[in-house]
């Protein structure tokens, strides 16, 4: 692809203020927390490349997720900016001694730092906080106990890990299984209470369950809500899916996808193929056979360099939608969603064909080796339900910019997912769930995609 240079728009969310909601016994105990969209120009391409190379590695975490929020830490309170993420399960954060925040840019300013001396309420557990990037950044240092404050709660002795070295300028938290804890896999230690633990132990809510929704492309909110369901933020009724397990333990989470058409043309049926749910991937990754013949049906253009195809942009008003479907439930993702504009380096103005015809990225890739992620080009269309206490997802089609919510509480035990019906005979994973070295990945063949010169 030698006429076109493409940088990517790369989505990002940053939240407000948690909001509480309905905190006494005669109405529901959950945690809402509203996203704000932000964008800036990176490449997203190769960011989620990184990232999916350790997606299912217990000592690999997302560094660049696409959630921000705002907590507090300490006493008095020292307020961070932390990335959600549910592919990894500790919080933790930077402190103003790491030689990376303390550099003349001082980039972890924006984000905010948390330093122990300054709390009145402190305490050590250990020295074993050790966290990777699979691009061999991460951070190191002590696990310690401390005062959080968020979404107007407060939760004292919450251990989580302060990376004294660091080569990330934000913190994260984490929000899933607990096995993927640092402490589990690189000292071997039990799992300690994560965020959605404790908020069950404290009473905060019932379940280790929680929602999900992005709205669509051009919105400026979502929302992510911890122990309810807001039944106004979807179309029709949610349908549960079970967690596919990864090695026989439950640690990522994998659902089962059987078939893909777009619009009328039937891609693929009978797949039985395990995709990851991942928040933090701006695009969506698929076994190369099945890429391909999207990008044949679509006439888009692959670029080997760039790992990901181009369309004209003309495409995001097309009536068409690609359907994903799981057994029972099918999510219809509109063009729109698929069709991201791209600018160039330092906003030289937008890119396009050689041929004049303004160019877009295409929101599908290939997974290559690794494991096929259904990422926010698929996200921002799903309403999905989180519930690690079950190892289920519950999945419906999203109601975008809706203007009312009905938020109900997730109980605790079996089915407790309000409105939520499970699929009958959801087949399990025939592929996507095999282990190598630590990663999950796809015995679909490999196959050379078509590629194309401007």
């Amino acid at each position: 692809m030698r006429g076109l240079k493409i940088y990517a728009l790369a989505v990002f969310l940053a939240i407000s203020e948690g909001l509480e909601l309905r905190h006494s016994t005669e109405t529901p105990r959950v945690v809402q927390f509203p996203i704000e969209r932000k964008r800036h120009i990176l490449n997203p391409v190769s960011r989620d490349r990184l990232r999916r190379r350790g997606a299912v590695k217990g000592d690999l975490d997302n560094k660049d997720t696409l959630y921000l929020f705002n907590v507090s830490l300490g006493t008095p309170p020292q307020t961070i900016r932390l990335h959600l993420d549910t592919g990894s399960s500790d919080l933790w954060v930077n402190t103003p001694k790491s030689e990376l925040c303390s550099k003349g840019l001082r980039p972890c300013t924006s984000t905010g730092m948390y330093s122990a001396n300054a709390s009145s309420t402190y305490e050590l557990v250990a020295s074993d906080f050790n966290i990777s990037y699979v691009d061999g950044s991460g951070a190191e240092g002590d696990y310690a106990t401390d005062v959080l404050k968020l979404g107007g709660k407060s939760i004292e002795k919450f251990q989580f890990g302060i990376g004294y070295k660091s080569s990330s300028p934000q913190g994260i938290l984490g929000i899933g299984y607990a096995i993927n804890e640092v402490q589990v896999g690189r000292a071997g230690k039990r799992p300690y209470l994560n965020l959605p633990l404790r908020m069950v132990s404290d009473g905060l809510i019932k379940s280790t369950a929680y929602s999900l929704w992005l709205n669509d492309l051009d919105a400026s909110t979502g929302n992510v809500l911890f122990g309810g369901v807001d039944t106004a933020q979807y179309i029709g009724q949610l349908q549960t899916l079970p967690i596919q397990r990864v090695g026989g333990v439950y640690s990522e989470f994998l659902i089962t996808m059987t078939g893909l058409s777009i619009g009328k043309n039937i891609v693929a049926t009978d797949l039985a193929q395990a995709v990851l749910l991942d928040s933090g991937s701006s695009l969506s990754y698929l076994p190369n056979a099945l890429t391909e013949a999207i990008y044949k049906l679509m006439g888009a253009k692959y670029d080997e360099n760039e790992g990901a195809a181009y369309v004209p942009c003309a495409y995001a008003q097309s009536p068409l939608t690609i359907d994903f479907a799981f057994s029972g439930p099918v999510i219809k993702v509109d063009m729109s969603e698929l069709v991201i504009p791209v600018t160039g380096i330092n906003d030289q103005g937008p890119v396009s064909f050689t041929d004049g015809t303004p160019a877009c990225l295409f929101g599908i890739a290939p997974a290559g080796s690794g494991s096929s992620v259904l990422g926010d080009t698929f996200i921002r269309s799903a309403y999905l339900v989180y519930d690690l206490e079950n190892n289920e997802i519950s999945i419906a089609q999203t109601n975008f910019n809706a203007t009312e919510n009905r938020i109900v509480e997730i109980g605790a035990g079996r089915k407790a997912v309000p409105d939520a019906i499970p699929v009958p005979n959801s087949a399990p994973a025939r592929s996507g769930t095999e282990l190598n070295n630590g990663k999950v990945n796809s015995s679909i063949r490999t196959i050379s995609l078509m590629s194309s010169n401007y």
